[in-house]
């Protein structure tokens, strides 16, 4: 059986104001901080669930809109991934991003749901 080497998952949601949404979900629905980098992204979790609070850009979805939420599956060597993946059938969407400390490689599954690998670069943030 093949297994693709993932260190966690994270439910990535567009929103249009990281700290308003962050608020939400850490005050009302008690979620822990993990990290929390201004108006860029924060990170969240609870029983085993992470989320990751995007704020919504010009190139990315509109919040509440379809893909405005994705799954994160987080790697140690992105490249090694793509290729065995890509061996698998997978087709990757656009070249891999650089996104200040990760980079980001997405796909779908069968039925079109966004997902992404993403490995954190060296000395940047975990």
């Amino acid at each position: 059986m093949y297994n693709v080497l993932i260190k966690k998952a994270q439910a990535t949601i567009y929103v249009t104001d990281v700290g308003n949404a962050l608020k939400f979900y850490n005050e009302v629905l008690g979620m822990r901080v993990v990290s929390h980098w201004g108006k860029d992204f924060a990170e969240l979790e609870m029983s085993g669930i992470n989320i990751g609070l995007h704020p919504t850009t010009q190139k990315g979805p509109a919040p509440g809109a379809k893909g405005a939420i994705s799954i994160g599956l987080e790697v140690d060597d992105l490249d090694t991934e793509i290729a065995r993946l890509k061996a698998r059938g997978v087709v990757f969407q656009g070249n891999v991003s650089e996104d200040g400390p990760v980079r980001l490689a997405f796909f779908g599954d069968p039925d079109g749901n966004p997902l992404y690998l993403t490995q954190v670069k060296r000395g940047s943030w975990g």
